[in-house]
């Protein structure tokens, strides 16, 4: 279904330990996957053999966020049993997992996660749970974006630097879930992975990842369509932290500037960089500051209402809860674009 470089899976064992070595001043871990061509060389890739399932058994299957486990159940439908990790509404920058989060894993078939260290609990918890399930980084293959080069907001030099560094996880945006050309990708890796476990149902695999593949791809058409009806010269934002690169790349839009100027909610931006941040505001007419509905909302309330421009909510790192309009991954980038539509226009 999914055209690869390789015939076989390649699944990427994931070893988060970035909070760790922030705190000892060590260099974090190497993430799962920067770029397609890292792809293609990752050393710590590995080929691995179908699961040893019982007569009628199914996959035992863990996602960690509320948006893989949509797309993992999207694919593997009713042959799998799926256990979603971080509840509706959690921040996968902040989450501390539970004993049954453990027994899950222990469990577990496959392990199905962002990568890019965005899941900065993992290490220690696979450890802890002493499972021996292969871990499977969606990111696999998925570009980074080049959005950070046209920011125009003038940050305060290596203190920036520092914030950027820390947030990018070794140079790569984690956050390559919010553009349906990306969850295609993603999509592909979570059918490959499922097939090679289970390759009995790897037909019925195939075909819920075309479905669902067809789907996104009416998504991203509609959500083209959506931006170019905004004004070009109200086509910019600014965020809460920097979580719609992608999304900015995609759509043509401009990302003039980030609250926190960093990839992680979970950081504080300085004094001279709320500064730098208001006068780009004001220099570049930006009509909204978005904010993530997980995200700590006191900073981005208060430097709107110092430059008297609207705040409005997205979902970035987490679905909705029932009722939100953001209760599946196609609802979610729904809610997402109208939104943005609205405050831009």
């Amino acid at each position: 279904m999914f055209t690869k470089t390789k015939n076989h899976l390649l699944v990427t064992t994931l070893f988060v330990l970035l909070a760790t070595a922030a705190q000892c001043g060590a260099q974090p871990a190497k993430p799962a996957i920067q770029t397609a061509q890292e792809a293609a060389t990752q050393p710590e890739t590995t080929e691995f053999s179908p699961a040893n399932l019982s007569d009628n058994a199914k996959l035992q299957v863990v996602a960690t966020t509320t948006i893989i486990g949509d797309m993992v159940r999207n694919v593997g439908g009713d042959m799998i049993d799926l256990t979603v990790m971080l509840p509706v509404g959690s921040d996968p920058h902040t989450f501390a997992p539970t004993p049954r989060d453990a027994a899950s894993v222990a469990d577990a078939h496959v392990i199905f996660v962002n990568g890019l260290n965005l899941e900065e609990f993992l290490d220690e918890l696979i450890k802890n749970a002493g499972g021996k399930a292969p871990v499977v980084a969606v990111s696999t293959v998925v570009e980074d974006c080049g959005c950070d080069q046209e920011v125009k907001q003038s940050h305060a030099g290596q203190e920036d630097a520092q914030h950027d560094e820390e947030g990018r996880h070794n140079g790569v945006n984690p956050h390559f879930w919010m553009t349906p050309a990306n969850a295609i990708i993603m999509v592909g890796n979570i059918e490959d992975a499922l097939s090679a476990l289970d390759p009995a149902n790897a037909k019925t695999y195939q075909t819920n990842a075309g479905i669902y593949v067809s789907q996104l791809k009416e998504l991203d058409a509609w959500v083209k369509e959506q931006i170019e009806s905004i004004p070009v010269e109200n086509r910019k934002l600014v965020t809460d932290h920097k979580a719609l690169g992608y999304y900015v790349d995609r759509y043509g839009l401009e990302l003039v500037g980030a609250v926190i100027p960093n990839y992680s909610a979970n950081a504080e931006p300085s004094a001279q960089e709320l500064a730098a941040l208001q006068d780009a505001i004001s220099q570049h007419n930006v009509k909204a500051i978005f904010i993530g509905t997980t995200a700590n909302d006191v900073l981005p309330k208060r430097l709107a209402a110092d430059t008297g421009i609207q705040v409005t909510l997205l979902y970035t790192g987490s679905l909705g809860q029932t009722g939100s309009g953001a209760e599946t991954y196609i609802d979610f980038i729904r809610y997402n674009t109208r939104a943005i539509v609205e405050a831009l226009k």
